[in-house]
């Protein structure tokens, strides 16, 4: 007798689950919405309500909304074949989803998928700690045993004619019935808070990655449309023998609110400090991440034409000068350009990874000044070369400056945030400032050593801020229209030599009198091609910050870019 329970105990465990695709469907939808959307339901809850009642009701009826809304779509996605692929593909994707999200706060939306899909191995390494494993055992292990479990079952094709469409019926009454019912509180929420939509995941996920795969479609398909094809360099009447040599430096996730020029608290640019460097002091950027800001910021539209898909599809400001006949460079220290450079000479990474101040596969941002002398004495005429930080990428910040620049302690040495202190992250952040404010010193000795010979100058601007933990939120890549100022103002700085100054006529203390006010991303587009004399179409005297500090050239009247401008 003892025997045969065991038998049939055994029997029992050894079997397999059967599951119709409706109601696997079904179990997925619900565990999308109870585990996996803890950020989305916190800001539901904390909306402001008559009563406790209304609050109630207002939940679950987002509740029945979302789950009906993931039941439709995984309804869709799933069958016989696919339904086992599918799940275990979106409760991955989920899983690490989730963890970004609740750790740093960020939201899913197509802007972080570019980020992702741009991001290399070392950038993604950044990331990964340990707190990740048990997150990871829970959301997607767990799950993923189950799905591995299960065996769909095939009804009688006479059930599997009409479940599927009464399932999903039933699935459009209940979402409009309870949008019905709340339309009054949640409508105008997501219309004024369209960020919070990012939050619902894994609908999220397959939004952003819709989205982006039909930009790139896109972008794929065309060639990049050409802009300032018209562009020449024209001369003002000062003396000018020497060529020109700019070095723009494209910062990487330095935020205003830290910077030490600006006021800080903290001297975080005391090399600079020393320099007759101009600052900028309040310089917004046109986005939160860099796959946004640095095609925009390089583009004519900029953040007040915004238009994602015209920005990449367009050649950039380095394009322009290059039309004019001014020999362009780009060096790498990160993961690419995001397509800025394309047609211009352009060295990666690898290019310094023999330097002394490499080690594995990160560089130390010094290492892009590495036989910079040689390769400006083996061009003639003017030059602009474009250096590309790690700057204070993070959350790694430990790793982005040597040692001899650990000077505010104690210091999270640890990309894993969630082990350290607010105070350590701080300091860790500030000493990868230190290391920035240093390389922007060197390269500022660097051109004064080139000054016999070229008229130099540069120009430093981040491309994003960073958020260490203000109101619970790290990192950056927060839709703009809610993102903190600590994620969308940055530092910029110019420096210029006696020279420059002198053959391009500037008026240095007018320039530093325009720094004290509000400049953004937009502006340098539009001044970098002002202050090397290129004259286009595509320029606008308006948005040139030192337009008013040197003899106006003769430019026509700003047309709108377009193919062949």
């Amino acid at each position: 007798m003892a025997s045969s329970l065991k038998i049939r105990v055994f029997d029992r465990l050894s079997q397999r689950p059967q599951f119709s695709t409706t109601s696997l469907a079904l179990i997925g939808s619900l565990f999308f919405s109870i585990a996996c959307n803890s950020r989305f339901w916190a800001i539901m809850s904390a909306q402001p309500a008559s009563s406790a009642g209304d609050r109630a009701v207002l939940l679950v009826a987002v509740f029945l909304m979302i789950t009906a809304l993931q039941f439709i779509l995984l309804s869709v996605l799933v069958n016989r074949w696919t339904a086992k692929p599918v799940m275990i593909v979106l409760i991955l994707m989920t899983a690490a989803t989730t963890y970004f999200m609740q750790k740093y706060g960020v939201f899913m939306d197509s802007a972080m998928i570019r980020n992702i899909l741009q991001t290399d191995l070392n950038e993604a390494r950044d990331l990964l700690a340990w707190d990740m494993l048990p997150h990871m055992a829970i959301y997607a292990v767990i799950p993923l045993l189950f799905v591995w479990r299960l065996e769909v079952s095939k009804p009688p094709l006479s059930r599997s004619l009409h479940q599927r469409p009464v399932a999903l019926a039933v699935a459009l009454i209940i979402t409009a019935g309870s949008l019905f019912a709340v339309s009054r509180q949640f409508v105008p929420l997501i219309r004024e808070h369209k960020e919070i939509r990012y939050l619902v995941t894994p609908g999220n996920d397959l939004y952003a990655l819709t989205k982006v795969a039909a930009s790139r479609s896109k972008e794929i398909a065309a060639e990049k449309i050409a802009i300032g094809m018209d562009a020449t360099v024209a001369h003002t009447r000062a003396v000018h023998n020497k060529p020109t040599l700019l070095i723009i430096v494209l910062g990487e996730t330095a935020r205003a609110a830290n910077w030490g020029l600006n006021g800080y608290s903290r001297q975080t640019t005391p090399e600079l400090a020393r320099t007759s460097t101009i600052n900028f002091r309040h310089v917004t950027s046109c986005g939160t991440n860099t796959e946004t800001s640095v095609p925009c910021l390089f583009s004519p539209f900029g953040k007040r034409h915004y238009d994602e898909a015209a920005i990449h599809e367009s050649e950039s400001l380095l394009n322009v000068i290059q039309h004019a006949g001014i020999r362009v460079s780009w060096r790498d220290n990160q993961s690419g350009c995001k397509g800025v450079c394309a047609g211009v000479v352009a060295q990666g990474a690898p290019f310094i990874r023999n330097d002394p101040l490499c080690k594995g596969n990160t560089s130390m941002d010094e290492a892009l000044l590495s036989g910079l002398a040689g390769e400006v004495e083996r061009s003639t005429g003017d030059q602009v070369i474009v250096l590309h930080q790690m700057g204070n990428h993070g959350p790694a910040y430990f790793e982005r400056y040597p040692p001899a620049f650990r000077r505010f302690t104690p210091t999270c040495d640890s990309s894993d945030l969630g082990q350290c202190s607010r105070e350590q992250i701080v300091n860790t952040y500030d000493n990868a400032l230190l290391y920035t404010d240093h390389v922007l010193a060197a390269t500022i000795a660097f051109l004064q050593s080139e000054s016999a010979t070229h008229d130099t100058a540069m120009i430093y601007l981040s491309d994003h801020g960073e958020s260490l933990g203000e109101n619970g939120v790290y990192l950056h890549s927060m839709p703009y229209a809610i993102a903190p100022d600590e994620q969308t103002h940055v530092p910029m700085d110019m420096w210029f030599s006696e020279g420059f100054a002198r053959s391009h006529a500037l008026d240095v203390p007018c320039l530093t009198f325009r720094a004290t006010q509000p400049a953004s991303q937009d502006n340098l587009f539009h001044s970098v091609l002002g202050l090397l004399n290129i004259r286009t179409k595509v320029y606008d005297p308006l948005l040139d910050v030192a337009g008013n500090c040197r003899p106006a050239l003769v430019h026509s009247q700003p047309v709108p870019v377009k193919a062949g401008a």
